[in-house]
């Protein structure tokens, strides 16, 4: 039963997503969890490595913890390993329910974005 939080503006409504964003992949549950396992090892392997500024790293930290986040419901929940549906419970109007994970990912995307649109000054060596 949905909990409104902040009146309209922001309700608890909770949802077990066997998929990605907005419902899509619904029976690729495990492609998912595989892409995931996948990702996480990348930003560890290549991301500790590259990282140079506090930035950086808040976006590495802000993208690990969001996979890891989505990962662990994936590997521990119903039904099964590598199977499990990820727990979503925020919802806001006219849009996805969606999870701090999912959050997490999100901010960590745009400000690489911004990153990429305003470049800083770059560092000799």
């Amino acid at each position: 039963m949905p909990e409104d939080v902040l009146g309209s503006l922001l309700r608890f409504t909770l949802v077990f997503n066997p998929g990605a964003a907005f419902g899509m992949g619904t029976s690729f549950t495990i492609g998912l969890s595989i892409f995931a396992i996948l990702a996480l090892a990348a930003c560890l392997l290549y991301g500790l490595r590259v990282v140079k500024t506090l930035g950086q790293a808040v976006v590495l930290g802000l993208l690990l913890a969001g996979i890891a986040g989505n990962l662990h419901d994936r590997l521990l929940r119903p039904p099964g390993v590598l199977r499990g549906h990820v727990v979503d419970f925020i919802q806001l109007p006219y849009f996805a329910i969606f999870n701090v994970a999912d959050m997490c990912i999100t901010v960590a995307a745009a400000l690489i974005i911004l990153a990429s649109l305003f470049p800083g000054k770059k560092s000799e060596p």
